[in-house]
């Protein structure tokens, strides 16, 4: 049997159509297999958060670890606020205006609540460096505070300059920020910065330790992309993700007290991050050692150091000098610093915060052991005495005063007003302070007659009353309680002699009392404090 010839053709053309129907079945497969995997991944990523930060720091750790350290800093001043500058409130616009005045060759930029974002998101994310993490955690945020910290972070790391908080004021031309050219290159640095807090002797305080060494962070110079200001920001990112963790809420949730700010994005933050980068740099431990009691600036691991008058002039401690100092650049007014409302600070329910002490040491030891003698007392005493203190300043709330200015000028008389009706600005009495060791007060010293002993004021009542003061104590004054408390006035104002006469005598009570004739108020220094700042 013959079998029909069939043309070869045929086996070719149908060999062809074959392949290519396969071919366009196979490229539909893929893609459809790519659109079911791209949705099932959307769907199982929903509601999550991006990659951790350290693998996302792996992996594009070569795009942008580059430090731009060439040539002079940057000639920008960043400043961020709720608002735009068309909207200042007049003590803001006299900061910002002094900025600008005194440094016409730089350029002045303010980012606000409503450009932020756009300005992390251009910077940040994929047509920035690609860093989704920290585009994520900053849109998350709603702590104005550490969204505060955090943004001038970002900036400094991404365009340097010099940033400056917006109620801070320029006293000297940024030029003068550099103390001797002749020592000091600026091609030779990275960053200017200057000491805040200044009280090593405080370090194994239970709450003043981690904040008594710090540089400032309201005011600081740096060129771009330097990587101690990118290991800031990932320290930030951990540390919140941790936080988030540990409190089992997104970061949107979480909250703060006031040292939680303060260590994790605020001085302490900066502080950790700048000696680690010095230390590296240095090739050796560089710690608050280097920078205790500085007389002069000093150059390390590329970061010019100033002293504390620089950025932190008048604080009233840390050896800060005044604000007419020739060393002084700047003058923080803290006007934006209500924060801590917020993110309140630990206070005793009798004594207050520590803080308010102002890192006097005799302050700090005196709550120190009020804080714990009131400890050692039974439950039900201690509530006692709290629940007066709250009732007595229920019924005698205290408005705190204002005060003066911190080079006052003379009063100028008009010869045209009569003396009657001028308004003469009151100057008040100062609260003395109780020295626990008065003669005359220890049991066996007992005296049955009034003695007078000097007390050094320091405080001043804004009813123009000193306290009336009765004093006795137990031997070895083993339990001592100070009550009630009087919250201290915001500025020393010396207007009494060096000692005032109060009669101390023995009484019956076992316990140190200071009496006051004014409305009490929760918080301590009672008796005992330095100059006191505004605290942030």
């Amino acid at each position: 049997m013959t079998l029909p010839k069939v043309n070869a053709g045929v086996f070719g053309r149908i060999k062809r159509r074959v392949a290519k129907q396969a071919h366009r079945t196979l490229s539909i497969y893929i893609l459809f297999c790519a659109i079911v995997i791209l949705i099932l991944s959307q769907l199982s990523s929903h509601g999550q958060t991006p990659q951790a930060p350290a693998d996302l720091t792996k992996r594009n750790n070569h795009n942008y670890q580059a430090t731009l350290t060439a040539g002079a800093f940057p000639r920008k001043i960043w400043q961020s606020w709720k608002v735009d500058p068309l909207d200042f409130e007049e003590r803001d616009l006299l900061c910002a205006r002094s900025w600008v005045t005194k440094n016409p060759g730089f350029r002045y930029e303010v980012l606000t609540d409503g450009n932020d974002m756009q300005y992390v998101e251009t910077h940040f994310g994929s047509g920035g460096i690609n860093r989704p993490d920290i585009v994520h955690v900053y849109q998350s945020l709603t702590a104005r505070i550490i969204k505060a910290d955090l943004l001038r972070y970002l900036v400094m790391y991404i365009e340097g300059g010099v940033y400056v908080d917006i109620d801070v004021e320029a006293l000297k031309p940024i030029d003068r920020f550099i103390p001797d050219t002749g020592r000091f290159q600026e091609d030779n640095m990275d960053m200017i910065i200057g000491v805040e807090i200044d009280q090593p002797q405080f370090a194994n305080h239970s709450i003043l330790g981690p904040k008594s060494r710090s540089f400032c962070q309201w005011t600081f110079v740096c060129k771009p992309r330097l990587p101690v200001m990118l290991r800031l920001v990932e320290n930030i990112i951990k540390w919140l993700y941790d936080v988030s963790e540990r409190q089992k809420v997104p970061i949107s949730q979480v909250t703060f007290n006031f040292d939680d700010v303060i260590s994790g994005t605020g001085p302490s933050a900066f502080t950790q991050a700048i000696l680690a980068e010095m230390s590296q740099r240095e090739g050796r431990e560089v710690s608050w050692d280097d920078f205790h009691n500085m007389a002069e600036s000093k150059l390390v691991g590329g970061t010019l150091v100033l002293t504390v008058e620089a950025f932190a002039a008048g604080q009233g401690h840390s050896d800060s000098g005044t604000h007419v100092s020739r060393n002084a650049l700047v003058k923080h007014h803290y006007h934006a610093s209500g924060w801590p409302m917020m993110h309140p600070r630990y206070s005793h329910p009798i004594y207050g915060p520590v803080e308010a002490c102002n890192w006097d040491p005799d302050c700090v030891k005196l709550w120190d052991f009020s804080k714990a003698s009131f400890e050692a007392l039974p439950l039900e005493e201690q509530a006692r005495l709290i629940a007066e203190q709250q009732q007595a300043t229920a019924e005698n709330p205290v408005s705190p005063a204002q005060p003066l200015p911190e080079n006052p000028q003379p009063l100028q008389l008009n010869p045209d007003v009569p003396l009657a009706d001028l308004e003469v600005p009151i100057v008040l009495p100062e609260i003395p302070v109780v020295n626990p060791e008065v003669p005359g007060t220890h049991p066996e010293q007992h005296q049955e007659d009034p003695k007078v002993a000097h007390l050094e004021p320091r405080y001043l009542q804004d009813n123009g009353m000193a306290p009336q003061v009765s004093i006795s104590s137990l031997p070895g004054l083993a339990n001592l309680i100070i009550s009630p408390t009087v919250t201290p006035l915001p500025i020393l104002q010396p207007s009494l002699p060096s000692a005032i006469p109060v009669k101390v005598q023995q009484t019956s009570t076992p316990s140190l009392t200071v009496q006051t004739p004014m409305p009490i108020q929760s918080g301590f220094a009672t008796v005992y404090s330095g100059q006191k700042r505004n605290i942030e």
